[in-house]
């Protein structure tokens, strides 16, 4: 089982970019995914979790700019980010829980200056 993020990259401040993870392998149950971040010198974070009814939950300072979706038909989870702002600077991890394993994407670098 894989977990592959893409979309990361460099933003101006109030500017939107838009996470996309996918899974992939021998999947037989997805429960929570989720995306976690780590900014230098901090720990890593949550961001926003959702179930796999759709329940969603997320982050203090994230929310209200910030949506997570989730595919299950294609085992895929997205964060649309949006107004921006130099403190969401942060590797993003992608998060799932497969087959009852927690497993972490490699990670892809939001930058967020201007």
């Amino acid at each position: 089982v894989q977990l592959q993020a893409s979309g990361g990259g460099l933003v101006q401040p109030g500017g939107s970019l838009t996470l996309s993870c996918a899974a992939s392998g021998s999947i037989f149950s997805i429960n929570d995914m989720g995306w976690y971040r780590q900014a230098p010198g901090k720990q890593r974070e949550l961001v926003a979790v959702i179930t796999g009814g759709g329940i969603s939950n997320y982050a203090g300072p994230v929310k209200g700019r910030f949506t997570i979706s989730r595919d299950n038909s294609r085992n895929t989870v997205k964060l649309q980010m949006n107004s921006l702002k130099p403190e969401d600077t942060a590797v993003y991890y992608c998060n799932g829980v497969i087959n009852k394993i927690n497993y972490w994407g490699e990670g892809t670098q939001v930058t967020v200056s201007s």
